[in-house]
């Protein structure tokens, strides 16, 4: 027989995930203000291995508009200027022989859409992973009434569910609303 408890938590745990994994993916969307989170996805080649570029550099956001990069050695300039030019930021970095400072340009009302929209598909795809989760777990707590579970034990096993699937929606929705008024602020 199934363990609900443990089967329950599982689904938390799924849900929260998704969550989790949404929230990362907000802080790399640029929303027209200096953050260094839109830097984590850049890798940088250090000495035959490829890591990310807080391992080889301090990063810093001295005001609002500008991410300053201070590579501890000086043979990196290059490797991690061609790093942030082969990426998908879209910022050029300015390199004066001791820092190199990206200057973060405000965003066009174009982009602000774009990358509105581009959040809106990333909350879509986190909802979908809660769905999924709660639909594995729906169907688990169906196979437990074939191998001896209670249906009222289902029946309040499923409402907790619901319970916790609307609890992560509404993160998920909140999560979005709140980085879609920071990209649209200008």
């Amino acid at each position: 027989m199934i363990d609900v408890k443990e089967t329950l938590t599982v689904a938390e745990e799924k849900m929260e995930e998704a969550v989790m994994y949404l929230e990362e993916t907000l802080a790399r969307i640029r929303a027209g203000k200096a953050n260094v989170k839109i830097l984590d996805g850049i890798r940088v080649d250090n000495y035959g291995t490829m890591g990310p570029l807080t391992n080889v550099a301090s990063i810093t956001t001295p005001d609002a508009r500008t991410i300053v990069i201070k590579p501890w050695d000086k043979s990196m300039f290059r490797v991690i200027e061609k790093a942030i030019i082969d990426s998908d930021l879209g910022i050029m970095p300015e390199n004066n022989g001791e820092i190199i400072r990206l200057g973060i340009p405000p965003l066009t009302e174009e982009r602000r859409k774009q990358l509105a929209k581009q959040c809106g598909k990333e909350g879509e795809q986190a909802k979908v992973s809660v769905r999924t989760a709660r639909r594995e777990i729906i169907d688990k707590l169906k196979k437990g009434i074939k191998d001896g579970l209670s249906e009222d034990v289902e029946k309040d096993a499923e409402e907790k569910l619901q319970k916790s699937h609307d609890k992560y929606i509404k993160k998920i929705d909140e999560l979005l609303a709140a980085k879609e008024k920071e990209i649209m602020t200008v």
